[in-house]
C-alpha cells in the first residue's frame, strides 16, 4: 500500500533529480506512479518519463506566471509604488456583507456544535438530534492580552519584508504630513529621515509604543471595542475630530480585528478628503507562534490571496464609494516564501526564506455637500456612504429613486426636505430589514424608503416609526386604523399598497388634532367610497376599485383643510363612469411613467459611464504615445524632471 511518507520522499527525490528545488511534481496519472499487483510501491517510478517532464514543468511555470500577472492598467503600474497586483477597476463585491460572524471570533471563542452520534446512520437519513443550547464563550480581553501578557513581546517583522514596507511608505509619505497609526507598537517602518507634522499612534501596549521614537502622541485604545455599524467607541479617538490626517497606516493588525468595518469607518471619518489609508499584512503564519490566540478565525482559515480580497472588502463595506483608487500590492522581497495550501511540504520548502508582505490601500473620496443638479443620483449615494443599517445593495437601489423624487420636486423647500431626510433612512431600514423573510422585494423596500424621505412631513419620529411597523405588520395593527385598512385594501397590488403606506405614515406624529381627525375620516370613508365606485363602474376589478378609492381619499381627506366628509361624499357621488376611468388610467400611468423615467435615467447613466470610459481609453493612448516620443519625464519619487530613455524591447 502506498504510504504518505513514501510518496513524500519520492516527490523530494524527483525535485532534486529535476533540479527544481523550489517545487515538486505531483501525481499526474498512471505514468507517474505504478503499483505492483501486491500493492508495493516502486519508489523509482515516482519520477515521470522524460517525455512528460518538459511539458508538465512548462505548464506549471506558465500557470505560475499567469497567476503572478498584475490585474492593473499600464498607467496604474507607472504611477503607483512597485508591486502593484490589483488595480482599482478589478475589485468585485457581493451586494451585501458576505461574512459569517463566527469568522471574526478567535478560535477559542468559537462554540463548536456538539457532534450527533447518529449522523451517518442509515446513509445519513436519520433526523438530527435536537440542538443542545450552548453558552457564549468569554471573548479575549484585548487590553489585558496586549498590554500585560504580551506587553514586551516585540513584533520582529522579517527584516527584508520590513524594508519593503518602508520603501512602499516612502512612495506616499512626505515631510509635513500628519499620520495616524492603528495597531502601533515598537516600530512604524516609516521612511528614514521623514519629518512629520504629527504622528498619532493607537495601540494596546503602552510599553511597546514608548519604544517607538517616531510617535508623538500615543493612545491606548482597544480597536475591537466598537459601536456596531458606527465606529470605534473611544473618547480619545472622538477628540481627534474628523478630516484630520493625511495618511492612516495599519501594519500587521488586520488579523486581530473582530469588527473591521467599524475600524475602517472610523478611519474614513478621521482622514482628510484625498487622504490615503495603507493596510499592510504579512503571510498568515508569520506570527502564529506568538499571537495566534488573538488572531481571528478569518485570518487563520483563509490564505494570503484571500486575505487581500477580504481586506479590500473591508474598505468597500465600510464606506462604499467613499473609498476610491482601491489597490492591492504584493511587495514581498525577492525569494520570499511561496504560499501553497495544497502542498504539505510548503513549510519545509519555505524554511529560511524571507517573509511575505502585502498592502491594500484606498483614498478617501470627498463627500458632496450639495446636490449636483446634473447628477443627483451620485450626490445622494455620496450622502449615504456612512449611513448604518443599510447594505450597499439598499443604497444603490434607493439613490436613483431619491434622485428622481428630487428632479420632480416642485420647490426648493421640497428638495431641501428630501436631502434632509436622507439621514432618516437607517431608521426606516431598521424595520425594512425585518421584511426580508417576507415577499417584500428589495426594490419595494427601496421605493418605500425613498417615498417616505420625499415627503416633507416625514420626520422619522416615534409615532411615524410605530405607524410604519403597524402598516408592515411588524407590530399588532391598531383596530381603529391599520387593521381595517389592511382588510379593506386586500385586493390592491403590493406596489400600490406600498405607495399608500408611504403616503399615510408621514401623516402621523404631527401633534395636530385636525390631522388626527383627517386620518379617522380616511378610514371611515373607505367602505362608502368603494360602494359608490362599484355602483358607477360595475365592471372594475376589486383591486382597481380599492386603488381609485384610496387615491381619492388620500388626495382629498387624509390631509386636513382640503375636503370635509360631506364635501367629499358629494364630490365622489357626482363623478361619472368616464371620469372614474380617467382617474384610474392617470393613476396607473404615473407608475408606468415612473418606471420609464427610471429606465431612462439608468440608460443615460450607463451611456455617460461608457463615454467616460472611452474618453479615458483615448487619453491613455495619447499619453502613451507622448511617452514614447518625449525625452523628459517627471519622476514622482524625486519630484524632478529627468531625461527619459525608451527601453527597447
Amino acid at each position: 500500500m502506498t504510504t504518505y511518507r513514501s510518496l513524500a520522499l519520492g516527490v523530494l527525490l524527483s525535485t532534486v533529480l529535476l533540479g527544481e528545488s523550489a517545487g515538486f511534481v505531483p501525481h499526474s496519472g498512471p505514468s507517474s506512479t505504478s503499483l505492483k499487483r501486491d500493492g508495493a510501491t516502486q519508489m523509482n517510478a515516482v519520477v515521470p518519463p522524460t517525455m512528460i517532464i518538459g511539458p508538465f514543468i512548462k505548464k506549471m511555470r506558465d500557470e505560475k506566471e499567469a497567476k503572478n500577472q498584475p490585474l492593473a492598467t499600464e498607467d496604474e503600474m507607472k504611477t503607483e509604488a512597485p508591486g502593484l497586483k490589483i488595480g482599482s477597476a478589478v475589485w468585485k463585491w457581493p451586494p451585501v456583507w458576505p461574512y459569517d460572524p463566527e469568522l471574526f471570533k478567535r478560535k477559542e471563542e468559537v462554540v463548536e456544535a456538539p457532534a450527533n452520534p447518529m449522523a451517518g446512520l442509515m446513509g445519513g437519513m436519520t433526523p438530527a438530534l435536537p440542538e443542545t443550547p450552548t453558552e457564549e464563550k468569554e471573548p479575549l480581553d484585548a487590553l489585558t492580552y496586549w498590554g500585560e501578557e504580551k506587553a514586551d513581546e516585540l513584533t520582529n517583522l522579517d527584516p527584508k519584508a520590513a524594508e519593503k514596507l518602508r520603501g512602499h511608505y516612502s512612495f506616499y509619505i512626505r515631510d509635513g504630513m500628519s499620520i495616524l497609526e492603528f495597531g502601533a507598537a515598537e516600530e512604524s517602518y516609516l521612511p528614514e529621515g521623514v519629518k512629520l507634522d504629527r504622528h498619532v499612534a493607537i495601540g494596546a501596549s503602552k510599553s511597546l509604543m514608548d519604544k517607538n521614537p517616531s510617535i508623538t502622541e500615543p493612545l491606548v485604545v482597544d480597536l475591537n471595542n466598537v459601536i456596531e455599524e458606527r465606529g470605534i467607541d473611544s473618547d480619545d479617538i472622538r477628540q481627534l475630530g474628523s478630516n484630520t490626517f493625511d495618511v492612516i497606516i495599519m501594519a500587521n493588525t488586520i488579523d486581530f480585528l473582530t469588527s473591521p468595518r467599524e475600524v475602517f469607518r472610523t478611519s474614513w471619518e478621521l482622514m482628510k478628503p484625498g487622504g490615503l489609508m495603507i493596510v499592510s499584512f504579512s503571510n498568515k503564519d508569520a506570527y502564529s507562534s506568538k499571537f495566534e490566540r488573538a488572531q481571528t478565525k478569518m485570518w487563520t482559515d483563509f490564505n494570503d490571496d484571500q486575505h487581500m480580497w477580504v481586506c479590500g472588502s473591508f474598505f468597500q463595506f465600510s464606506a462604499g464609494d467613499g473609498w476610491g483608487s482601491l489597490k492591492g500590492f504584493d511587495i514581498s522581497p525577492e525569494g520570499a516564501a511561496q504560499a501553497d495550501d495544497t502542498n504539505p511540504l510548503a513549510n519545509f520548502m519555505n524554511k529560511g526564506k524571507p517573509g511575505n508582505m502585502y498592502v491594500v490601500q484606498g483614498t478617501k473620496t470627498a463627500q458632496e455637500e450639495s446636490i449636483d443638479e446634473s447628477n443627483p443620483e451620485k450626490s445622494f449615494k455620496s450622502k449615504m456612504w456612512m449611513l448604518p443599517t443599510m447594505e450597499e445593495r439598499d443604497k444603490s437601489l434607493t439613490a436613483p429613486r431619491l434622485a428622481r423624487a428630487y428632479q420632480v420636486a416642485k420647490s426648493q423647500e421640497e428638495k431641501a426636505a428630501i436631502v434632509e431626510n436622507v439621514a432618516t433612512l437607517p431608521r426606516v431600514y431598521e424595520s425594512l430589514i425585518k421584511m426580508d423573510q417576507f415577499a417584500f422585494t428589495f426594490n419595494m423596500q427601496a421605493q418605500l424608503a425613498a417615498d417616505l424621505a420625499s415627503d416633507a412631513d416625514y420626520k422619522s419620529n416615534d409615532d411615524q416609526i410605530l405607524a410604519l411597523k403597524m402598516g408592515l405588520g411588524l407590530r399588532t395593527p391598531s383596530k381603529e386604523f391599520w387593521q381595517p385598512i389592511g382588510e379593506k385594501t386586500a385586493a390592491m397590488d403590493p406596489e400600490d399598497k406600498v405607495n399608500l403606506l408611504a403616503y399615510l405614515v408621514p401623516r402621523f406624529g404631527s401633534g395636530d388634532p385636525e390631522q388626527d381627525v383627517a386620518l379617522e375620516s380616511f378610514v371611515s370613508g373607505l367602505d362608502p367610497t368603494f360602494e359608490v365606485i362599484r355602483a358607477t363602474v360595475p365592471d372594475l376589478s376589486e383591486g382597481d376599485v380599492q386603488l381609485v378609492g384610496t387615491e381619492l381619499l388620500a388626495a382629498e381627506v387624509a390631509k386636513p383643510g382640503r375636503s370635509s366628509k360631506a364635501e367629499f361624499a358629494a364630490f365622489v357621488g357626482a363623478l361619472s363612469e368616464s371620469e372614474l376611468r380617467a382617474i384610474l388610467t392617470k393613476r396607473k400611468s404615473f407608475k408606468e411613467y415612473s418606471v420609464s423615467q427610471m429606465e431612462k435615467m439608468k440608460n443615460e447613466r450607463d451611456a455617460k459611464a461608457k463615454r467616460i470610459a472611452d474618453d479615458t481609453t483615448a487619453i491613455r493612448a495619447q499619453v502613451e504615445k507622448a511617452r514614447e516620443t518625449r525625452t523628459m519625464i517627471f519622476n514622482q519619487q524625486t519630484g524632478k524632471m529627468e531625461e527619459y530613455t525608451v527601453k527597447k524591447k
